[in-house]
């Protein structure tokens, strides 16, 4: 179990959680509240179990709960199905999974990823790692083979090439960001101690304070729909949309990038089909 993981997880859920939102909470005004969110014997109420021990969840020095404990915090807490699974990850509920050096890709995978033909698309495993691509994903962003294996990365890619490369658009500012730390926090509770993740989220940290901010705030939604605003050499400026599927019976997920119907936009990934 990671204790310190845990204790964090659960004192960030429960203040980010509105008390209008909770049944059973304490109205607004009764009396004053110092912190955001629930109070720790409100949660403790809502789950069914002691106060003390609630709070020595929140200060890493509880036992390791049961699976009905965690499911009533997770009920109590409100929280989505990834993070109940994100939740059973960090109380040792679910085994660590065994990471290995390069996630093989199903010959399947492969192929739908080629029947894809002009939308842009590659396949990325748990560490953000580009492990296959179309020719469309390499006219559009990168020549993936060109770049040293261990540089096939996505968050190692914006971290180099995002100014220059991709910019949000208006109003989506710091989106990819947050989605990577919700994909790496998950996938650092399915494989704790994996130097490569540990890496990638000091880098990133370093280099994107919105990154370090949602890496700290513990979230783990999916978020499968993303806009970019990339910057091609030919094409000019594209605003597109980054959707995510996860491939099923795998590790891995596909990354596409599409265009709204009879836009410029989607005419000019036209036009890089052709070519």
């Amino acid at each position: 179990m990671s204790e310190g993981e845990l204790a964090d997880f659960l004192r960030r859920r429960r203040e980010a959680l509105h008390p209008d939102r909770v049944p059973g909470a304490h109205p607004r005004g009764r009396r004053a509240r110092r912190t955001p969110g629930l109070r720790r014997e409100e949660v403790s109420a809502l789950a069914g179990v002691s106060t003390s021990y609630y709070e020595r969840l929140e200060q890493a020095r509880a036992p390791r709960p049961s699976p009905q404990v965690l499911a009533a915090l997770g009920t109590a807490l409100q929280l989505t199905a990834a993070e109940r699974e994100h939740l059973a990850r960090l109380a040792g509920q679910v085994p660590p999974s065994t990471p290995a050096d390069r996630t093989p890709v199903p010959a399947d995978a492969r192929r739908l990823l080629h029947r894809l033909g002009p939308i842009p698309a590659y396949l990325v495993d748990d560490r953000e790692d580009v492990l296959a691509w179309n020719p469309a994903a390499a006219a559009l962003i990168i020549d993936f083979a060109q770049l040293p294996v261990e540089e096939r990365n996505t968050v190692a890619l914006s971290i180099r090439l995002g100014g220059t490369l991709c910019a949000a658009p208006a109003g989506d500012e710091g989106a990819f960001a947050r989605h990577a730390a919700a994909e790496l926090r998950a996938t650092s509770a399915r494989l704790p101690g994996d130097g490569a993740i540990s890496e990638l989220v000091n880098a990133f940290a370093a280099h994107d304070p919105e990154f370090a901010a949602a890496w700290r705030s513990h979230d783990v939604r999916p978020r499968p729909a993303l806009r970019k605003r990339l910057h091609h050499p030919e094409l000019g400026e594209l605003e597109l949309e980054r959707q995510t599927l996860v491939v099923p019976g795998t590790g891995l997920r596909l990354v596409m990038y599409t265009a709204d119907p009879g836009t410029p936009d989607a005419a000019a990934l036209a036009r890089l089909a052709e070519r």
